[in-house]
């Protein structure tokens, strides 16, 4: 019995606790990685459909509509599929474009929200834009869209 080799249960319960440790310590900066990613690719994505946008008024829009949704923009080429369907990394997006009317001219409103936020989400601000290519933000996790004539959203403060 003497020449038997192995640890001691003390030694395995010290392994465990600093593995625990380092779990404790690691995976909060995890989260907060796949959160600053989905944010990226949410800013991307909302970059992405501002171009889509401006590709279809000089394209399919005679130079005078925006397109009127995700949907359009994903039949006509666009954008890709995945965000056609208006939901990508965890975010959920919106592109709704307006017709020019008599002398008021053609719009398009795009909100990006987190489809959870908190500490175990998804994402904590939300994001907009529309045709003036500015991409504003909120720290909330809420998009708003812009008053016309102006266009700028006043709620939201300028992605820097």
């Amino acid at each position: 019995m003497k020449n038997e080799k192995g640890f001691s249960l003390i030694e395995l319960l010290i392994v465990v606790a600093i593995i625990g440790i380092i779990a404790a310590i690691a995976i909060p900066n995890l989260l907060k990685s796949r959160q600053a990613a989905n944010e990226a690719s949410a800013i991307g994505s909302t970059r992405t459909l501002g171009t889509a946008q401006a590709t279809y008024q000089s394209t399919r829009g005679l130079g005078r509509n925006f397109a009127v949704s995700l949907l359009v923009m994903s039949n006509d080429g666009g954008i890709d599929s995945t965000l056609g369907a208006g939901a990508k990394s965890g975010y959920s997006f919106s592109c709704v474009g307006v017709a020019a009317t008599g002398t008021d001219p053609s719009y398009f409103d795009t909100q990006t929200v987190p489809q959870s936020s908190g500490t175990f989400g998804s994402g904590n601000r939300g994001f907009s834009s529309n045709e003036t290519y500015v991409i504003y933000q909120a720290g909330d996790g809420t998009a708003s869209k812009a008053a016309f004539p102006s266009r700028a959203i006043t709620a939201m403060s300028v992605l820097e």
